[in-house]
């Protein structure tokens, strides 16, 4: 289902909840959201639609890809840019990496370890600073 996208910041601004299995359904939503707004989205959290749960989703191009419970463990080449958000009005200043190495589960619980470089890492990094409650 299509979500309305969260816009206030005291709930934004609160930590995520490990995901359960019985969380998952939470994944659809995610992706029926994103889709609704792919022409200028590559990226979401669950709480940006209203769930506390660590759960993202981001677009591969064709593709998107949920991380559940998603762990950035490396971080590599860090470099200044700017971030837009759907939750949150105009751009911000912040430092990203452009190499990265994350521990996720999919949407099975099924862990995984994955390296991922350059605008997908950017998204990813955007992506688990809302699930710790950081509004850049």
């Amino acid at each position: 289902m299509v979500r309305e996208i969260v816009t206030n910041e005291k709930f934004l601004k609160q930590p995520s909840q490990p995901v359960k299995p019985e969380d998952i359904y939470m994944a659809d939503d995610l992706r029926d959201t994103l889709a609704e707004h792919s022409s200028h989205c590559v990226g979401m959290a669950a709480n940006m639609i209203g769930y506390k749960k660590n759960m993202i989703i981001v677009s591969l191009g064709m593709l998107s890809m949920v991380m559940v419970n998603p762990q950035i463990t490396k971080k590599e080449e860090p470099y200044q840019t700017e971030e837009g958000c759907l939750s949150l009005t105009g751009t911000r200043r912040t430092t990203r990496y452009n190499k990265i190495e994350v521990e996720f589960y999919n949407t099975g619980f099924e862990k995984h370890t994955q390296e991922f470089s350059g605008h997908v890492a950017q998204i990813i990094q955007h992506e688990c600073d809302h699930l710790k409650g950081i509004l850049i």
